[in-house]
């Protein structure tokens, strides 16, 4: 580690390429502290689409001329943006314009009132929403499966979604891991017992049956219903902010969903000083300094990491996390982490192998240390790494003085 570089600062990166995660973030994981929270992204490889491509299937399936206008206008298009519609009716039009802004759940709110004349959960807008998300054919990604390995809290796993699907309750089976679907009112409220565990969809989720109605935070009324008359959701964020540490996964920064979570977050932070530190995992093909400001100026801690190559650095390091949790994390794999590091004399080490092998025993209790010790002593490590193990034992019980 360079010197002069305080604990709260330290990054850990977990392999060439990979994002570098502040130890601070780990040693939470490891203590069981951290609270995933899934956006759409997640869903993405597996063949699922993000808002703005759900509203756009919406359209074509049920407003075919209005999605003629929409599936012309680019991705990265703003309110300026010159659209004809001069083949719609005002209200399309209003619609167009609101699609441009991103404000996909006003859009979806207005054409379901135009529609429907109606928000329920019967409405041809949330059928078909819920038709195109149904998971019939799809399988969960390797990113799901990441992250429900790394949801585990120490014999309770527990992690939060926006997402409609229930992809991650499926990579839960496949890894057999216990814990139920809650969605909304049933969502049990935030804490470090075992009750508090499951996948909590806090937008609702898909019923299981086609013939039942889902109910879903989908459009603008009902994220007016669920953040600001009932309060259901921003009452539980709150709660989990200052239990946990929450780590965002799946969202960009004008994502709907996270401009409602964000605002949820950042009311309550400006008034009481116990939320712990949030983070996002955020990608970008080139570097971006302004946009990693603009999550730190809404009260997230950005975690930044190379999007090129359809996110796959974002898998490999959730995956690679995994891995090495304290938790969960495969012995075989620490293990050999521990061998392969101590190959090399410590100065000759690289300066990432140091960071992650003073993690790995940070973050250890004392049998756990006194193991690796013995680990690489049998690995004739040399006399640095075996004083670096004593030393950070060293300070772990003067830590735990009064």
């Amino acid at each position: 580690m360079v010197a002069g570089v305080s604990a709260e600062d330290r990054v850990i990166s977990l392999g060439p390429g990979l994002a570098a995660i502040p130890e601070r973030l780990m040693l939470a994981h490891a203590r069981g502290e951290v609270l995933f929270i899934c956006g759409a992204g997640v869903s993405r490889p597996a063949g699922l689409p993000d808002f703005r491509e759900l509203v756009l299937d919406v359209y074509a399936a049920l407003d075919p001329s209005v999605h003629n206008v929409l599936a012309n206008v680019p991705h990265v298009a703003c309110n300026r943006w010159q659209v004809d519609c001069s083949g719609l009716t005002d209200r399309q039009t209003a619609e167009v314009k609101r699609f441009l802004i991103g404000d996909y759940d006003v859009v979806l709110g207005m054409f379901e009132r135009r529609l429907d004349d109606q928000t329920r959960g019967d409405s041809r807008v949330r059928k078909e929403v819920a038709s195109r998300l149904r998971t019939v054919g799809h399988s969960p990604a390797p990113i799901h499966r990441a992250l429900m390995r790394l949801a585990d809290r120490g014999g309770v796993t527990t992690i939060v979604t926006t997402n409609f699907d229930l992809l991650l309750e499926s990579a839960a089976k496949r890894l057999r891991l216990a814990g139920g679907t809650y969605s909304l009112g049933s969502i049990p409220r935030p804490t470090r017992q075992t009750d508090f565990a499951g996948v909590l969809h806090i937008h609702g989720a898909l019923a299981a049956s086609e013939l039942r109605a889902s109910e879903l935070v989908l459009s603008d009324q009902d994220f007016g219903e669920f953040y600001l008359r009932r309060r259901v959701v921003p009452d539980f964020i709150y709660d989990a902010a200052r239990l946990f540490h929450l780590v965002l996964v799946g969202y960009s920064a004008n994502d709907p969903p996270m401009r409602y979570l964000l605002n949820a977050v950042a009311a309550d932070g400006t008034r009481f000083d116990d939320l712990k530190e949030r983070f996002t995992f955020f990608g970008t093909d080139t570097p971006d300094p302004i946009a990693l400001e603009d999550w730190r100026g809404r009260g997230i801690t950005p975690i930044h990491y190379d999007a090129s190559g359809a996110h796959a650095k974002l898998l490999a390091t959730l995956e690679r996390w995994a891995e090495l949790s304290a938790i969960n994390g495969r012995t075989a794999t620490i293990d050999a982490e521990i061998r392969r590091i101590v190959k090399v004399s410590r100065s000759a080490a690289p300066e990432a192998d140091c960071d992650l092998f003073d993690h790995l025993i940070r973050r250890s209790n004392t049998s756990e240390r006194i193991r690796l010790s013995e680990l690489a002593s049998k690995a004739k490590a040399d006399l640095d790494w075996l004083d670096a193990i004593l030393e950070i034992g060293a300070k772990k019980e003067r830590g735990r003085r009064p």
